[in-house]
């Protein structure tokens, strides 16, 4: 049985540090949970810019849907793939 389990953290600074804790229980010889093993990793960058690409991409949709003319995408097929509502 593993896991994988974010939570925040925090420095004796009081600054938030957001961990990605991979746990696997450990059992003994009979089957029967004795512990645990994890390991963790700090993901706060990795957290900040996902925020930030989310941010960026609900701008642009903003932009993009209140232009005054209508805008499109194509893809490499020649399919339009995105578009406002103009």
């Amino acid at each position: 049985e593993t896991a994988n389990f974010e939570f925040p953290m925090y420095t004796r600074a009081h600054e938030r540090v957001d961990i990605l804790l991979n746990a696997t229980s450990r059992r003994d010889v009979n089957g029967d949970i004795v512990g645990v093993i994890g390991v963790g990793q700090d993901i706060t960058e990795r957290k900040q810019m996902e925020m930030e690409k989310a941010r960026v991409a609900h701008e642009l949709r903003t932009f993009i849907d209140m232009a005054n003319a209508p805008i499109f995408g194509i893809d490499v097929a020649g399919g339009v793939n995105e578009w406002n509502n103009k």
